[in-house]
């Protein structure tokens, strides 16, 4: 970031609106947006906008998330230098400690994405957090580098 903040709840200008944010690093950035329905939440509006603002100097993952109840969050996902995407793990990890910092969760919680489910835990006693959650292959693909 380029600037120093209170990375659990800090104001965020996008085009001279303000927004409340979270910032998580899970290895790489998240920008965390509690939202009242993810589900209405402008993703593509807002997502590239933000991955790009000047504050975030290498982008940024952008999470639009409504907690549903202490053990539950909805979330949907711009992923920096894609888009929209089903799912992130990072994403969701990154979402749920937001939200525990925030004590807005308990320290299990389900977050529901567009892709499907993924179960967080962030362990107290050695600080690590642990995502489960179901495997697909979504594509298969076959390069000939020769015909390039």
């Amino acid at each position: 970031m380029a600037r120093e903040v209170d990375t659990v709840n800090f104001p965020l200008d996008v085009g001279g609106t303000v927004l409340a944010a979270s910032a998580v690093s899970m290895g790489n950035p998240h920008c965390v947006l509690f939202v009242p329905d993810a589900q209405q939440a402008p993703v593509a509006q807002l997502g590239s906008k933000i991955e790009t603002l000047p504050f975030f100097p290498n982008r940024t993952n952008v999470e639009f998330a409504q907690v549903l109840d202490k053990e539950r969050i909805r979330m949907r996902v711009w992923e920096r230098g894609v888009g929209i995407t089903l799912a992130c793990g990072t994403g969701a990890c990154a979402t749920a400690v937001a939200a525990m910092r925030r004590g807005l969760t308990d320290r299990k919680v389900e977050l529901v994405l567009d892709g499907g489910s993924l179960h967080i835990e962030w362990r107290e006693a050695d600080d690590h957090v642990l995502m489960t959650g179901p495997t697909a292959m979504p594509f298969r693909g076959r390069l000939e580098l020769d015909k390039l």
